[in-house]
């Protein structure tokens, strides 16, 4: 098959959704398809590049950051979008289009389908779906559920990582859209257990939600004999610095690190625990990184982590550092609890989280798509 594949968050740009985009795209190359992805353009990034066998234009837009985007950004991705895909669908054509993300990109998957016929399926991964990202979209979701429902019911098929964001899609949207689960593979070799030192990692956009300050306050009280490193940026760099200043645990700030750089993987691995106890993520791509990596990982009893830590986790309430505290006290404690814990996340992920069975259940709903114009997986 030949994919249009659409994202406006693709590597090095975006949160966790992107580099699990890039790991599905790359997998269809793998597959033997073949592989555009249509993103946004940023200072320092060619217009078009193929990268493993992908290729990859990126459509001039504003963008400030890239490890955020922000709505009046989107619009001028979207407006920018809908030209470039004018002039490639006049001249390039595919079997079908694997659209990530409603809101934005799903604008241009609907554009694509009235003006060229072009069939697409959605993968949601979160801040798309009205009550996800409360701290960011609430009143901006309070105008779009026509504009999502009106794209994702002309859609062949939609799709979330987790049966969490399945179900808050099906209850938000009124009457409910339905939408399936197709859990998201991860590279079990991109990070490995190695000898782990008395760090407590965390990592991700520095939001309200993610709870990077409960982290803080948790080690504050006393010098635990760990360092506590935090891999991000975002709103609320400098009221976290603040609050570190207090800590009699140190706290290292690192800012945003490319996932695939050598510093990260280092950290990574050699993080005994791995903390990211959010009240709300989808198939969080962190936990899963953590896991990987054989670390101890703490997460919330909330929105999608459970499913993602299984049994090989530690689940707690968000916002509560007394809670959070107690299961470090009782971690740093007991090495052999850590070491365990580390080797039942590595077993997880390799088990659970096998790129090669998962990418063909989207690839078999790809096929059918392209293959019968009237179909809609449901």
């Amino acid at each position: 098959m030949k994919i249009l594949f659409l994202n406006y968050e693709f590597p090095p740009l975006g949160g966790g959704a992107s580099p699990i985009s890039y790991e599905i795209a790359e997998r269809y190359v793998g597959l033997g398809h073949e592989v555009a992805v249509v993103t946004m353009a940023f200072e320092g990034l060619p217009s078009f590049e193929m990268v493993n066998g992908i290729s990859v234009h990126r459509v001039n837009c504003i963008r400030a950051k890239k490890e955020i985007c922000h709505p009046h950004e989107m619009l001028t991705f979207i407006a920018n979008g809908k030209k470039f895909l004018n002039q490639h669908l006049s001249t390039e054509n595919y079997d079908v289009c694997h659209n990530h993300f409603v809101i934005p990109t799903g604008l241009l998957a609907l554009h694509a389908k009235k003006k060229f016929g072009l069939k697409y399926i959605i993968t949601s991964h979160g801040s798309d779906i009205p009550g996800y990202n409360n701290d960011r979209f609430k009143f901006l979701h309070l105008f779009t559920k026509p504009i999502l429902r009106s794209i994702l019911k002309q859609s062949s098929g939609n799709f979330s990582g987790s049966n969490y964001l399945a179900n808050l899609a099906n209850s938000n949207l009124n009457p409910p859209i339905p939408y399936q689960t197709i859990r998201e593979g991860f590279h079990s070799d991109l990070y490995e257990p190695k000898e782990k030192k008395n760090i407590i990692l965390s990592t991700g956009r520095l939001l309200q939600r993610k709870g990077f300050q409960y982290l803080i306050e948790a080690v504050s009280h006393r010098d635990t004999g760990y360092e506590v490193h935090i891999c991000g940026d975002g709103p609320m760099m400098e009221q976290l610095k603040a609050l570190a200043e207090k800590s009699k645990t140190k706290v290292v700030f690192h800012g945003w690190i490319d996932n695939q750089s050598k510093e990260y993987k280092n950290l990574l691995e050699s993080a005994a625990i791995y903390s990211l106890v959010s009240a709300k993520e989808n198939a969080s791509k962190s936990l899963l990184e953590a896991m990987s990596a054989g670390c101890a990982t703490i997460t919330s009893n909330m929105a999608g982590c459970p499913e993602s830590v299984g049994d090989a986790g530690i689940t707690i309430a968000p916002e509560d550092p007394m809670a959070l505290r107690k299961v470090l006290e009782d971690l740093m404690a007991d090495e052999s609890k850590i070491s365990t814990l580390g080797e039942l996340a590595r077993k997880r992920i390799l088990e659970t989280y096998n790129w090669d069975v998962l990418i063909k259940e989207y690839e078999s709903v790809l096929t059918k798509v392209s293959q019968n114009s009237a179909t809609t997986v449901a």
